[in-house]
């Protein structure tokens, strides 16, 4: 991501690490990613979104650069779900792969082009429908916990799915009459790559053809927090964004959360 654009770590300003899956609870993913980049100018923290993060974090970095709190802000999405999905389930195991991905977030001059908007929503009522037990304050890990095998993820699958198609396509459906854009407008839509039932559901609710809606997890399975950005990097190496192009990014997760960034293309 730097070396593409020809930025050296040190001129990085700050470091988000979006991960629901981080190194240790302690110290944050960033100030590891920063070490071992050698940012040695960059302070961050890491953002807790689970599949939603990404999307999240996006904001935040937007709105650091836009009040200045940061000039050139780095922002990663990455999980390593092999490492709380349990082999043994299979209505999990087979959902879920690692993957890493990143951004560079600076100021345009080009005004109309860039993060232009986005929305966010939260339901708590969701929270055991998708969720890790056990290793938190609430339940620390203990032997037992361990043998029970409750630091695995839990999905109660049928309610996700239906909460996810909704979610997604509300917020997609926000962002897009807030800021005028009609679906045919649309270029790209981006979304979380939960599992392609889901995503046939919301380009099915928004009226829009599958072949403007960027799908990958044939390839690396719900990454979490990664499945935008390697998205948004394979369809940029492959050519496919025009400058100016309308783009909308989309994501459900744990909680529930849902969030949708709309954009224009930024890069020529």
């Amino acid at each position: 991501c730097l070396d593409a654009r020809g930025i050296a770590p040190a001129a990085l300003d700050c470091i988000i690490v979006a991960t629901m899956t981080p190194d240790r609870l302690c110290p944050s993913t960033a100030a590891v990613v920063q070490r071992k980049l050698g940012a040695i100018h960059a302070w961050g923290f890491d953002l807790a979104g689970a599949c939603s993060g990404f999307v999240y974090g996006l904001i935040v970095a937007t709105k650091l650069v836009e009040t200045g709190a940061a000039r050139r802000l780095l922002l990663c999405g990455g999980d390593r779900m092999s490492s709380v999905v349990n082999p043994k389930d299979r209505a999990t195991s087979v959902l879920f792969g690692d993957g890493a991905g990143t951004v560079l977030i600076e100021p345009v001059e080009d005004e109309s082009v860039g993060i232009l908007d986005h929305v966010c929503h939260m339901n708590g009522e969701g929270e055991l429908s998708l969720y890790i037990p056990a290793g938190g304050s609430v339940e620390p890990a203990s032997a037992a916990s361990v043998a029970e095998s409750r630091h695995y993820i839990v999905q109660d699958g049928s309610a996700v799915f239906k909460a996810a198609v909704i979610g997604m396509a509300e917020v997609t459906e926000e962002i897009l009459k807030r800021n005028d854009v009609a679906v045919a407008d649309l270029a790209w839509l981006v979304p979380h790559q939960a599992n392609r039932r889901i995503i046939e559901a919301v380009a099915k609710r928004l009226g829009l053809g599958l072949d403007r809606v960027i799908i990958n997890l044939d390839r690396y399975g719900n990454t979490v927090g990664a499945t935008i950005p390697i998205a948004l990097s394979e369809w940029n190496e492959r050519g496919r964004f025009t400058y100016g192009d309308r783009l909308a990014l989309s994501a459900f997760g744990a909680g529930f959360t849902a969030g949708s960034i709309y954009l224009r293309w930024a890069i020529a």
